[in-house]
């Protein structure tokens, strides 16, 4: 943008205002810009998200189109029907067709994990925050309470409460899963909050009569939020997998509801691991593969939040 002097000698403070945001602008890239950067640089990040785009929208709109019921039935003449023949991926040891189940196992496997990772790590950034900022008898308290939890066997409780809740489904188990894991997340934003809070940006914010509450969410919060954005991707790929431990174990999703669990224990049969590995190789391939994707694409979100805090945005 050109200015013209008139025959002044210096700018008024409008346009020196004016100037100098212009200037901030072009010198400091927005974060969308900065996160596409970030992406266009890291190729296998870049496959990485293309992956789990594509791998989300295939689950949920394929599994509009199979019905769960019938799919579940035994099928005599699919019995552990081979690749390509009565379905693409095979059928199982009741002619259920692999693929269906994939796809609908997949879908349950990933509201699981987003319900639960939204819960828990709300809660735990909330709590750690809560105790970090207040100290003193407030933090002391707040850690007995953790500390109690931690004491609990929690696999052993989750397979007592499964198995004594009459009619649980996914939403039943995800608020379930929810009572035990936000505590990692919890006591990370503490021990990040303990720090933040003995800064000087904080001193100054209680001296100038700046509320808890703001402090804690607006001063706080977004400082630590690379932390944040790390775990709660990691979280994410973690909470991908505890459905499908649960269900491999016979404690998870209800039965006749298609679980990647369910398809993967198919390896405790050694028949199945030498001759019939359509039964549980595709299950196995994809777990390990999102998880992989989703800490990729974790790493960057995390480069990029450190860049944002850098430039103070």
């Amino acid at each position: 943008m050109a200015y013209e002097f008139n025959g002044r000698d210096e700018l008024s403070d409008a346009e020196l205002l004016e100037l100098s945001k212009e200037a901030e602008s072009e010198a400091t890239p927005s974060t969308i810009r900065v996160m596409f950067n970030e992406f266009k640089a890291d190729k296998t990040a870049m496959a990485s998200a293309i992956f789990i785009v594509a791998f989300i929208l295939l689950v949920v709109i394929g599994s509009f189109f199979i019905n769960v019921p019938q799919i579940m039935q035994t099928d005599l003449m699919g019995y552990y029907a081979k690749p390509f023949t009565n379905y693409i991926l095979g059928g199982d040891s009741s002619g259920r067709p692999i693929l269906s189940q994939l796809v609908v196992g997949s879908r349950n496997s990933i509201l699981i994990a987003i319900g639960l990772t939204a819960i828990s790590s709300t809660f735990g950034v909330v709590y750690g925050l809560v105790s970090g900022y207040y100290g003193g008898y407030v933090d002391l308290t707040m850690q007995r309470v953790y500390d109690f939890m931690m004491i609990i066997p929690m696999l052993m409780t989750i397979i007592v409460l499964v198995t004594i809740i009459p009619h649980y489904n996914a939403i039943t188990l995800t608020l379930l899963l929810s009572i035990f894991y936000w505590m990692g997340t919890s006591r990370l934003i503490r021990s990040s909050t303990l720090a933040e809070s003995q800064k000087d940006y904080v001193a100054a914010s209680k001296v100038s009569g700046t509320s808890n509450f703001k402090i804690m969410f607006r001063e706080i919060l977004p400082n630590i939020s690379s932390l944040i954005i790390v775990d709660t991707t990691l979280s994410f790929a973690e909470n991908i997998g505890v459905e499908t431990g649960l269900s491999y174990l016979g404690f998870g999703l209800p039965d006749g509801t298609p679980s990647l669990g369910t398809l993967i224990a198919n390896a405790n049969d050694p028949n199945n691991i030498t001759q019939y590995w359509w039964t549980w190789l595709p299950a196995a391939l994809e777990i390990i593969l999102l998880c992989l994707a989703i800490s990729y694409v974790g790493q960057v979100l995390r480069r990029t939040a450190n860049a944002s805090q850098r430039r103070g945005n």
